[in-house]
């Protein structure tokens, strides 16, 4: 542990033993996200292999800050220090100024001794006006839910509500499970037909592991066929579905809509507040298809601490070169984007 800023004020690693804290302060702090959560450091570690660095600062024996931060390196996507990779929500969290300046310094200092190209936070505010910026990329979509079902689906878009009734009325189910076995082909074929390499299953097992009953699997099925399937996280008042997709069959008959339905009334019933959509770049359908739902954007800040490049990363679908890559992909048998795609898709963070 080494010190930072005065004698009493300190800034260290976090070791397993002081998850309990770190998870206090988090859930204590304001600004801190379901991503900020100690159990990232585990799960990123064990299914990517990457090198987590979760910096905390400390005045005294109480936490009074934190950055997890995540080490990739890879020679398509390039050396960078994340926070938090694979997450859409990161940065420095803390009590006070001179903690978070701790924990920004501590983590300059990190991103220079390992060499990275840039370090990166993803947060809903901006951090530092003299970082590059992709401040007009992203955007995240978040909204209350109404307790009555029948108010909630009234707020809902006409088009989109027609979509939830057909699925009602032909008879799509709805079921709430750790069932990865089930998820895992369903949101593997979705991503291959966006052009996307594929997570490997051992991820999705680890997630569900680490967070327990604030990790959990919805899939809809017609006549006992799962068509959708979305992993949510929970989150104090908040669900946050982050990895969802459907079959081609999905599409015709609704069941992705009623899915994401089914997931904001269960929500509601248990007395969750806030739905989270979730992170998606501007110009996509994915975009669009949330804000068809009654969603409003609002911008998502990606800040770069540049060290070995002159402007900020363009990883992301929307730049030119990597559209020949994705048309490609998109035309992979199945089975081969599933056995090559984990090891690309480790360095997508």
């Amino acid at each position: 542990m080494s010190d930072r800023q005065s004698a009493s004020l300190r800034v260290g690693y976090l070791e397993p033993d002081q998850a309990p804290l770190w998870d206090e302060f988090v859930g204590a702090c304001p600004e801190a996200t379901f991503f900020h959560r100690a159990a990232w450091k585990t799960v990123i570690e064990q299914s990517f292999g990457h090198r987590c660095y979760f910096l905390y600062a400390t005045n005294g024996k109480r936490i009074c800050g934190l950055l997890p931060l995540v080490h990739t390196k890879g020679r398509i996507f390039g050396n960078a220090l994340i926070s938090t990779a694979f997450c859409v929500y990161g940065g420095p969290v803390a009590v006070d100024g001179t903690s978070l300046r701790a924990l920004d310094t501590a983590a300059k200092d990190l991103a220079r001794r390992l060499g990275v190209d840039y370090l990166e936070y993803r947060a809903q505010s901006p951090h530092d006006p003299d970082w590059a910026c992709n401040g007009d990329l992203y955007a995240t979509f978040r909204r209350r839910l109404d307790p009555d079902p029948d108010s909630a689906l009234l707020a809902i878009p006409r088009k989109r509500r027609a979509e939830i009734r057909k699925g009602t009325e032909i008879g799509l189910e709805s079921e709430v499970s750790a069932d990865v076995a089930r998820f895992y082909p369903i949101y593997a074929e979705s991503v291959r037909n966006l052009g996307t390499p594929v997570f490997g299953k051992r991820y999705f097992e680890n997630l569900l592991e680490a967070f327990g009953d604030r990790c959990e699997i919805l899939t809809v099925s017609y006549k006992g066929k799962p068509l959708s399937s979305v992993m949510s996280f929970y989150f104090r008042d908040q669900v946050l579905p982050y990895y969802g997709g459907g079959t081609a069959a999905a599409r015709d008959l609704g069941a992705s809509d009623f899915m994401y339905w089914e997931l904001m009334r269960r929500a509601a019933e248990r007395g969750i507040k806030i739905f989270d959509f979730g992170r998606s770049k501007r110009g996509t359908g994915a975009f669009a298809y949330k804000r068809n739902w009654g969603f409003e954007p609002s911008p998502l800040y990606h800040e770069y601490f540049l060290l070995g490049r002159k402007e900020a990363p363009s990883v992301n679908p929307l730049n030119p070169k990597y559209r020949p890559l994705i048309a490609l992909w998109r035309q992979l048998p199945l089975w081969l984007a599933n056995l090559i795609g984990p090891g690309i898709a480790r360095n997508l963070g």
